[in-house]
């Protein structure tokens, strides 16, 4: 079957990315709701999760996209792999990231990624940038103590932004790597070293 073709970019303020996502309640997506739980915010199609539930099985996966076809076809393939640890949901994560885990166990979200999301690169459009202060705090009001957040992107001034918001957050301590830690890495990061270009990434820590 060819791939779902959508818009590269889709306004995350339009009236329809507003609406509201019900809580995902794990125990009803996942064989064994009790394996960590690994969050990809901005997952596209979720190739990335694809992977790493086959190459890292002791994890749970929920990928997290604002494009619904997208879901829906990645939660297909899911299927069709027969990966029960493996879920994908539709959610403007910039706006209701918080409402979507709500329902999420205190001691299961253990890794977060954050990776390549779109950098909106006009002045006027920066307010449409996924990553603020409100995702932060809903991802440490769920993060286990310990637990990392990974933030990579190929833009420089993208970079800084999103880094300076988890630095400025009381709840993290910085942790400086130079490599992605997964055996995974998404078709961006891949496009982007095949160029010999740099990516930037940083590691948050829960405290």
């Amino acid at each position: 079957m060819p791939r779902v073709r959508v818009h590269q970019h889709v306004n995350p303020l339009a009236p329809f990315y507003r609406q509201t996502p019900l809580p995902i309640e794990i125990e009803t997506v996942f064989a064994d709701a009790a394996r960590p739980l690994f969050l990809d915010i901005g997952c596209a199609r979720g190739r990335f999760l694809l992977k790493m539930a086959s190459e890292m099985p002791e994890y749970n996966y929920l990928g997290v996209e604002i494009r619904e076809p997208l879901v829906e076809e990645a939660n297909r393939l899911a299927g069709e792999a027969g990966l029960t640890n493996l879920h994908y949901s539709f959610c403007n994560a910039m706006l209701w990231l918080d409402r979507l885990i709500a329902k999420i166990p205190d001691d299961v979200l253990s890794v977060v990624t954050i990776q390549f999301p779109d950098p909106w690169f006009k002045k006027k459009h920066e307010k449409r940038r996924m990553v603020n202060r409100e995702m932060a705090d809903a991802i440490a009001a769920k993060l286990i103590p310990g637990g990392k957040v990974l933030i990579q992107t190929d833009i420089e001034f993208l970079a800084d932004e999103m880094f300076e918001i988890f630095r400025s957050n009381p709840n993290y301590r910085e942790n400086a790597i130079d490599s992605n830690p997964f055996p995974v890495k998404t078709e961006r990061e891949l496009a982007v070293e095949g160029k010999d270009l740099p990516v930037y990434r940083c590691e948050f820590l829960r405290l």
